[in-house]
């Protein structure tokens, strides 16, 4: 079994393939810190699709020339966790020193490209750099959409893959598909949160914020709700502080300006303190979505957990970033910016979800292939034959 190292790990690992975030057992010394726990999914998912006998993280914030022989001799290949890379903030490091001393294959396990509400994405030098040496050092890059793959075309780099995202594939079923219950079958209902939003990305704030709230005051009056947050801090302090901590999480939503104005009322407060859940263990988000009848929302992880779990999910769409998703496994979604009221009904359609059932088993296959082209030891399924009207999922 493989050796591998990884770029940009997201928590810490525990009984060989299960991640959960650093110092889990010293939670007060980062509940007053954000995270984004979906970081940590993705690596958890990615581990458990792979066959490896040793883990360990490559080093990119310094450059040790020995240090990277070394690895170089012990390791088989390097993955850079799948997340959001290609934007034009992204600060790379060292990485390109790094990556240039590294005899090792670059494997780029489902990354993605970001769009701004306006204009141009524009790159760094630096950026370019990167991700050049990484489909450089592999026979493909793997992506998580179109957009992620035209983006790395305009670069010049042709070997890409889209692959989607490994959390989608981390109960490694090949035949998984979403049957719809009944309606009046529901109870128990799950609403990702993602309260926090950057304007460069959300173009309208405030349509933004009234839109989750009114999604979560809507499901709280017909179903058994839970509100699952990814790592605000007030949430987190909200879910999981002491009651000093719980007050002083909801002082600080009263005091923020978005939130006061577009987010925060009688009933949010309530639904706040009582239906709040955060872990810092993915395992355990893993048993909340089994439990759970629907999960829809804001959180492009935490609906995509739910799906790999085999319970429905609904996306509410407000980027490049969770529109890519959304387009690439078909999942039924909700454009926040479309100036529509959401209707749980009209999206309660088997058809709509038989759309996501075919691309789930289109970009399984193409995943695996991923894997297998660029020699990673994996545990997913060979893919079968495709059928004869099914799209290539690759861009040349």
């Amino acid at each position: 079994m493989a050796r591998i190292l990884v770029m940009s790990p997201s928590g810490e690992v525990y009984d060989h393939d299960n991640v959960r975030w650093y110092e889990h057992s010293q939670l007060q010394s980062h509940i007053n810190h954000y995270h984004n726990i979906g970081d940590a999914f993705v690596f958890d998912s990615s581990l458990k699709l792979l066959n490896f006998e040793k883990l360990a993280e490559l080093p990119i914030a310094s450059f040790d020339p020995a240090a990277i022989d070394r690895l170089n001799a012990e390791f088989d290949y390097v993955f850079l966790r799948g997340s959001n890379y290609v934007h034009a903030e992204m600060d790379w490091g060292r990485t390109a020193e790094v990556l240039r001393r590294l005899k090792l294959p670059v494997i780029a396990f489902g990354i993605g490209a970001q769009a701004p509400v306006s204009g141009k994405l524009e790159l760094s030098e630096d950026t370019r750099t990167v991700l050049k040496l990484i489909a450089d050092s592999t026979a493909s890059v793997g992506v998580r959409g179109t957009y992620s793959a035209e983006v790395l075309n305009g670069l010049g780099i042709k070997n890409v893959r889209i692959i989607g995202c490994p959390t989608a594939f981390r109960s490694n079923r090949p035949d998984l598909a979403i049957r719809l219950p009944a309606l009046d079958s529901v109870r128990q209902v799950g609403v990702t949160l993602r309260r926090e939003v950057s304007k460069h990305y959300a173009k309208d704030i405030g349509r933004y914020l009234t839109f989750h709230r009114d999604l979560v005051k809507a499901m709280a009056d017909r179903f058994e709700v839970t509100l699952m947050a990814q790592g605000e801090v007030e949430e987190k302090m909200l879910a999981l502080g002491s009651a000093e901590q719980k007050e002083q999480g909801m002082a600080a939503l009263r005091e923020n300006g978005w939130a006061k104005e577009w987010y925060l009322d009688a009933q949010m407060e309530s639904l706040y303190r009582d239906r709040m859940f955060y872990s810092d263990v993915v395992a355990e988000y893993e048993q909340l979505v089994r439990k759970l009848d629907l999960v829809l929302g804001y959180r492009l992880h935490g609906n995509l957990m739910a799906l790999a779990n085999g319970t429905p999910s609904i996306y509410f769409t407000y980027d490049s970033r969770t529109v890519e998703f959304a387009e690439t496994f078909r999942i039924p979604s909700v454009d926040v910016f479309a100036g529509k009221e959401f209707r749980l009904e009209e999206y309660w359609e088997q058809a709509r979800f038989d759309r996501f059932n075919a691309a789930y088993g289109q970009v399984y296959r193409a995943m695996s292939a991923f894997l297998s082209e660029n020699k990673v030891d994996h545990k997913m399924a060979k893919p079968a034959a495709a059928p004869a009207a099914e799209p290539e999922r690759k861009v040349a």
